[in-house]
Order: structure tokens, then sequence, then C-alpha cells
């Protein structure tokens, strides 16, 4: 049985990741490809790491969210970064650790990460 602090605790934690995904004050979004294909690449801890780096960064500013499949399976896990009148940046091959670089980088400094995206792949 959890006490009553806990149960607080735990409910002000749910409550800041529901902020996080409110839409309307973000004007950023991270979105992970999370189908079949991204899942068996390890899309989720990416996800995870996403998440979990933008609510301690406080980040109010940048929703991340998931979808289906976004139809590039060799290069999975996949992220897209959108942000308002701005070209989307998809980074490709994504682990937990290029994805907070991608959150310090990009999302906290405005830098793309180059390396990462899919431009560095097509060739």
């Amino acid at each position: 049985m959890k006490s009553l602090e806990e149960l607080k605790a735990i409910r002000e934690k749910m409550q800041n990741q529901i902020s996080l995904r409110n839409e309307g004050e973000a004007n950023i979004r991270v979105v992970v490809g999370m189908a079949t294909c991204g899942i068996a690449s390890g899309a989720r801890p990416v996800l995870n790491a996403l998440s979990t780096a933008v609510q301690e960064k406080g980040l109010t500013n940048v929703i991340v969210t998931q979808t289906g499949c976004i139809g590039l399976c060799q290069f999975e896990p996949i992220v897209e970064v959108t942000e308002a009148d701005k070209e989307k940046v998809t980074y490709v091959k994504m682990t937990a650790e290029k994805a907070l670089e991608v959150v310090e980088k990009h999302l906290v400094r405005g830098q793309i990460v180059k390396e990462y995206t899919i431009q560095n792949y097509i060739k």
C-alpha cells in the first residue's frame, strides 16, 4: 500500500507528463517511429530517453509523441523533429545515447546534429 505522499508524488509526475503532451503550447514536435520494425530496431529506449530528457530539462515547448510506420525501415529507429516555419529534420539509426545528444544540441541549443540525419546516410 502506498502512502498518501507517494500517491501525490506519482500524481504530480503524471500531470507533468500530460502537460508535456499538450500540443497547444508546443512549437517543437518530436515523433518516434514505433511500428514493428522501429520497435524491433530499438525505438522504445529512444522514445523513453527523449521523453525523460525533455521532462527533466523542463522543455515545455516540446512535445514527444509516437507514430506508426514512417516508411524507411532500413533506417530505423527514426526520429522526426518538426518546428514551426522550419524544414522537418529526420534523424535515423538512433539510439538512446544519440537521442540525448539530439535533445541537448537540437532541442535546447537549436543546432541540428547533422551526422545523425538521413541526409548523411543517403548519398
